[in-house]
C-alpha cells in the first residue's frame, strides 16, 4: 500500500512553483507600466555596446594607418627603438643572398614656399620615393610619382597653402641653401598615415632627397626576396648580418609589432568612453528605482493583501527582485538588439561616405561586449530594485485596511545615519573644493574633483528638499503665463516633494556634468591667450633647421617698424660637470607677463635663473681662464631659459653671457618679436613675413596659431562630450516621462474630477506638459548651477590666479549658447516626454474617471 505525501510536505514544495508563477504573471500584469523604465535601460545598454564599438573603430583607425605606413615589402629592417640606420647597411642587406632589391627610406626637413615667397609655418618632412613600385610605403592620391630631378609630390593640403597643382610648379628650400621650382606631378595620399598626416610631406625621387632634405637620414629597409626566399628566415639572416642595433622584421612581423604599440592607446580611449556609459547607467539606475518605488507605493494595499495571506517579508521581496531581473533581462536583449543595428548602419555610412583611404573600419564589437553588457545591464536593474524591494518588504498587513491609492513606502536603515552621512559628505566636500580653489598646487584639481563628487551626492541625498523650491521659483513665472493650469502643475510637484527630487535627480545628474565639462572647457578656451602670455615671452619667434638665424634676418626685423625685437644667444657650456645651454635676451623686449621676465629683469653680474632651481652653478672655463660660479636665484626652477630656447636650461643677464662665452662660442639661436604697442597681431605678421622675404629657411612660430589651434581642438571636445551626455539627457527623459504615465493612473480620480468642474482636455494635456517641463527644468536649472560652480572651479585649480574663470565664463560667449542650449533640449525633452501621458489624460472619460478608486 503507497503512502500518500503529507499535505504539509506537498504544500512547501509547490510553494516556490506557485511564487514564481505568480511572479511571472504579475510582472506581466505591470509591464505596461515598466515599458519607458525598460527603455531607459536598453538605452544604456546600446550606448555602451556603441561607445565599445566606437573605441574600437578609433583603434582599428590607428592600426591600420600604422600598418599601411609598414608597406608591402615581405622584409623590412629598422633601427632599435626609432634610430638612424648605419651608414652602409643598404650595401651589407644587399648582399644576402636571399634578397633581390632593397629600398633605403630617407627622411630629412625642408620648406615648401607659399606664393608671397614665406615657407608654410611648419616644416616639411621630406621622404624618399622608391625607384622599384613594388616597395614604395606612401600612397598616391592623384597624378604620378616623381621619377626625374626636379620632380616632387605634394601632400593635398601643403599643396593648397602653396597654391600649386598637379602639373605646375612649387619653390621648395634646397638643402645647401636658397630656393628652387619643383614640377609637382601628383599629391600623396595622407589621410591614414601616421608618418605623413601630421606635417607637410614631401615626396622626392630615392636619388634627389639629398638636394631638398636636411637632417637627411635613413630609418628603415624595405627588402625583396627572391623567388622561394622564406620571410621569416631572411629577416633572421638580416638580423645576424647586420648587427646586433638592427632589427628585422617580416610583414606580418612589422604589422603586428604596430597593433601592440595600439593597445595601450586603446584602454584610454575605452576608459574615457566608458566613463561617459557609467554616467548613462547611472542616470537608468536613478530612473529604474524611481519608477519601481512608484509602482510600490501605488500597490501598497495589495502588497500587504498579500502579506495578509501568508507571504512573508523574504518572498515579497524575491517576487519584486525577480521582476526588476525579468525587467533587466528584456531591457538588455531589446539593447543590445539597438545597439548592434546602430552599430551595422554606423559602419556602412562610415565606410561608405567619409573618405578613410586604405583604412576599413567596423563599429560592431566583440561577442563578450554584448555578452558583458547584457549582463551590466541586468545587474544593474536587478541592484536597483534592491531598494525599492526591502522598502515593500516592510509593509504591515494591517495596511490592507486602507483606503486605496499610493501610500509612502517606508524607507530602510537608519534616518540618523543616513542625515549624518550626508552632512559629512556636503561639509568635506565643500572644504576639498575651498582648498582646491586657492590652485597653485599639483593636488587642487584632484581636491576640486573629489568635493565636487562628495558634495554632489549630498545634494542628491537632499533633492526632495531642494528641487521643490526651484520647482516654485520657475513656476512663479508660469503662473502669471498658465494661470489656473499653471498653478495647479506647480501645486502637485511641491506636494509630491519626495516624487518630484526623485525624477528630477535623473535630468540633474546628466546636466550637472555636461555643464561642468563644458564650463571647465570654455574657460579653459577663454584664458588661452593668457595662459599663453604667461608661458610665452613673445609672440613670434624665428626658427630655423640650423637653429641660427643669419645677423642680416635680425637687421632687417630691426628695421620694420612697429615691432619689438629681441635676439636670443645661446652658447654651449660646461656647468657642473654637463653639457648645458645657457641663452640670454633682453627683458625689455619681452612680454612682461611671461614667467621669470621680471625676475630676469632684477638679474645682477653673476646670477643666474636655471631649471633646477636656486643654488651654485660652477661654469667651466677654458684652458687660460678659471671657472665661474654662478648664483641661481629665485624660489624654485624657472623655465625662462627654456622658453627662450627649447635647448636651454639657464638663463644669465647679457653681460654674464658675455663673460662666460665670448666671441664665437655665443650663436643667434632664435629671434623673438612682439608686436609695437599700436600694432595689432595681423599687421605684426605681415611686417614680419616681409622683413623675412629674403630667407625662405626661416619659419615663423606664431602663438596665435597655436591658441586657434588648440581653440579648435577644446570645440571639438565640448562637441563630444555634450552629444555623449546627450544619452544621459534622453535616459532621465525617459524616467521623466515614465513618472508621469504612473501618476496619469494613480491620480485617475481627480483629473476626473478637474474635467467635472470645467477643465477641458486640452488644459489637462497643457497641465501634464507643464509638469513634465517643471521637472526637467527644475533638474537642469539645480545642475546648470552645481556644473557653473564645478566647472569654474576646477579651471581656476589649474590656471590658478592668473585668470578670473568666472570673468572669462560671462565674456565666452560660445560657452553661454551652449550651456543655453542644454537648458532648451531639457525643454524639448519635458515636453516630448509628456507626449504620451497627456494623449492619455486628454482621451480619458470623465465618468470613467470618476468611477475610478
Amino acid at each position: 500500500m503507497s503512502s500518500s505525501p503529507s499535505p504539509s510536505r506537498s504544500s512547501r514544495s509547490s510553494r516556490p512553483a506557485s511564487l514564481l508563477g505568480f511572479t511571472v504573471k504579475d510582472f506581466r500584469a505591470q509591464l505596461r507600466q515598466l515599458v519607458l523604465t525598460g527603455a531607459a535601460v536598453a538605452v544604456g545598454v546600446a550606448f555602451l555596446v556603441l561607445s565599445v564599438g566606437g573605441a574600437g573603430a578609433l583603434v582599428q583607425s590607428y592600426e591600420q594607418s600604422a600598418a599601411a605606413d609598414v608597406g608591402t615589402a615581405p622584409v623590412q629592417v629598422a633601427g632599435r627603438d626609432g634610430a638612424p640606420l648605419p651608414a652602409g647597411t643598404a650595401a651589407r642587406a644587399a648582399q644576402l643572398p636571399q634578397v633581390a632589391g632593397v629600398a633605403e627610406r630617407l627622411v630629412g626637413h625642408a620648406n615648401v614656399l607659399t606664393p608671397t615667397g614665406r615657407p608654410l609655418d611648419d616644416r616639411a618632412l621630406v621622404t624618399s620615393i622608391a625607384a622599384d613600385p613594388a616597395l614604395r610605403w606612401q600612397r598616391l592620391d592623384s597624378g604620378r610619382w616623381p621619377e626625374r630631378p626636379g620632380e616632387i609630390v605634394l601632400d593635398r593640403d601643403s599643396a593648397s597653402r602653396a597654391g600649386a597643382a598637379v602639373g605646375g610648379t612649387v619653390r621648395v628650400t634646397r638643402a645647401a641653401g636658397g630656393t628652387t621650382e619643383a614640377r609637382l606631378t601628383g599629391l600623396l595620399d595622407t589621410s591614414a598615415s601616421q608618418a605623413l598626416g601630421s606635417q607637410p610631406a614631401i615626396g622626392v625621387p630615392y636619388a634627389q632627397a639629398a638636394t631638398y632634405a636636411t637632417g637627411l637620414r635613413a630609418t628603415h629597409l624595405d627588402l625583396s626576396l627572391r623567388p622561394g626566399a622564406e620571410p621569416l628566415a631572411v629577416a633572421k639572416a638580416a638580423k645576424k648580418a647586420l648587427g646586433g642595433e638592427i632589427t628585422a622584421r617580416t610583414h606580418a612581423g612589422a604589422v603586428e609589432e604596430t597593433k601592440q604599440n595600439s593597445r595601450s592607446m586603446y584602454a584610454v580611449v575605452l576608459a574615457a568612453a566608458l566613463s561617459f556609459v557609467l554616467i548613462a547607467m547611472a542616470v537608468a539606475r536613478m530612473v529604474v528605482t524611481n519608477t519601481f518605488s512608484v509602482v510600490l507605493a501605488q500597490r501598497a494595499r495589495q502588497l500587504a493583501l498579500l502579506r495578509c495571506v501568508g507571504t512573508d517579508r523574504d518572498q515579497l521581496r524575491k517576487i519584486i527582485r525577480r521582476q526588476g531581473l525579468m525587467l533587466g533581462v528584456l531591457a538588455s536583449a531589446t539593447g543590445l538588439a539597438a545597439g548592434a543595428g546602430a552599430c551595422a548602419l554606423g559602419t556602412l555610412a562610415l565606410n561608405g561616405l567619409a573618405d578613410l583611404g586604405p583604412v576599413e573600419l567596423t563599429l560592431m564589437p566583440g561577442r563578450w561586449t554584448f555578452v558583458l553588457g547584457g549582463l551590466f545591464g541586468v545587474l544593474l536593474t536587478f541592484w536597483a530594485v534592491r531598494k525599492p524591494a526591502k522598502a515593500a518588504s516592510a509593509v504591515p498587513p494591517v495596511a490592507a485596511l486602507a483606503a486605496s491609492g499610493a501610500a509612502a513606502l517606508p524607507e530602510p536603515g537608519s534616518r540618523a545615519v543616513r542625515e549624518a552621512v550626508s552632512v559629512l559628505m556636503l561639509v568635506s566636500g565643500a572644504g576639498l573644493l575651498a582648498v582646491g580653489a586657492l590652485g597653485g598646487s599639483p593636488m587642487a584639481l584632484l581636491a576640486v574633483t573629489l568635493g565636487s563628487i562628495l558634495t554632489f551626492f549630498a545634494v542628491l541625498r537632499y533633492a526632495r528638499y531642494v528641487l521643490p523650491p526651484v520647482v516654485g521659483l520657475i513656476g512663479l513665472a508660469l503662473r502669471r503665463r498658465f494661470g489656473t493650469v499653471g498653478r495647479l502643475s506647480v501645486q502637485q510637484l511641491r506636494a509630491n516633494a519626495a516624487r518630484t527630487g526623485a525624477a528630477a535627480s535623473a535630468m540633474l545628474v546628466g546636466v550637472t556634468v555636461a555643464v561642468s565639462a563644458v564650463t571647465a572647457i570654455g574657460v579653459t578656451k577663454g584664458g588661452l591667450e593668457e595662459l599663453l602670455a604667461g608661458r610665452t615671452p613673445a609672440v613670434f619667434a624665428l626658427d630655423s633647421d640650423d637653429d641660427r638665424i643669419p645677423a642680416d634676418a635680425l637687421t632687417a626685423l630691426r628695421a620694420a617698424p612697429g615691432l619689438k625685437v629681441t635676439p636670443v644667444r645661446t652658447a654651449t657650456l660646461t656647468v657642473d660637470g654637463k653639457r648645458t645651454v645657457v641663452a640670454t635676451a633682453d627683458p625689455a623686449g619681452l612680454s612682461r607677463d611671461a614667467e621669470g621676465v621680471t625676475a630676469a629683469g632684477g638679474l645682477k653680474d653673476g646670477q643666474a635663473l636655471s631649471l633646477g632651481g636656486p643654488g651654485t652653478l660652477t661654469v667651466k672655463g677654458g684652458a687660460a681662464t678659471p671657472a665661474t660660479r654662478l648664483t641661481a636665484v629665485g624660489e624654485s626652477g624657472s623655465m625662462l631659459a627654456v622658453s627662450l630656447f627649447p635647448e636651454a636650461t639657464v638663463y644669465v643677464n647679457g653681460a654674464t653671457f658675455d663673460r662666460l662665452a665670448p666671441g664665437a662660442a655665443a650663436r643667434l639661436s632664435t629671434v623673438l618679436v612682439n608686436p609695437g604697442e599700436s600694432t595689432g597681431h595681423d599687421e605684426a605678421r605681415a611686417t614680419v613675413d616681409r622683413a623675412l622675404a629674403a630667407y625662405p629657411g626661416i619659419r615663423i612660430a606664431d602663438t596665435g596659431s597655436d591658441a586657434v589651434m588648440v581653440r579648435t581642438m577644446l570645440d571639438r571636445m565640448m562637441l563630444v562630450v555634450t552629444v555623449l551626455l546627450g544619452f544621459s539627457m534622453c535616459i532621465a527623459a525617459l524616467g521623466v516621462a515614465a513618472t508621469l504615465m504612473l501618476t496619469v493612473e494613480e491620480r485617475t480620480r481627480e483629473f476626473g474630477m478637474l474635467r467635472a468642474i470645467g477643465l477641458t482636455g486640452d488644459q489637462l494635456r497643457r497641465m501634464l506638459t507643464l509638469e513634465s517641463v517643471l521637472l526637467a527644468l527644475s533638474g537642469a536649472v539645480a545642475g546648470t548651477a552645481l556644473g557653473l560652480v564645478y566647472g569654474s572651479l576646477a579651471a581656476r585649480s589649474v590656471m590658478s590666479d592668473k585668470v578670473a574663470p568666472l570673468q572669462l565664463l560671462a565674456s565666452s560667449g560660445g560657452t553661454a549658447l551652449t550651456v543655453l542650449g542644454i537648458l532648451a533640449a531639457t525643454v524639448l525633452t519635458g515636453i516630448a516626454a509628456s507626449v504620451l501621458p497627456a494623449r492619455r489624460v486628454r482621451r480619458m472619460g470623465v465618468v470613467d474617471a470618476l468611477r475610478a478608486e
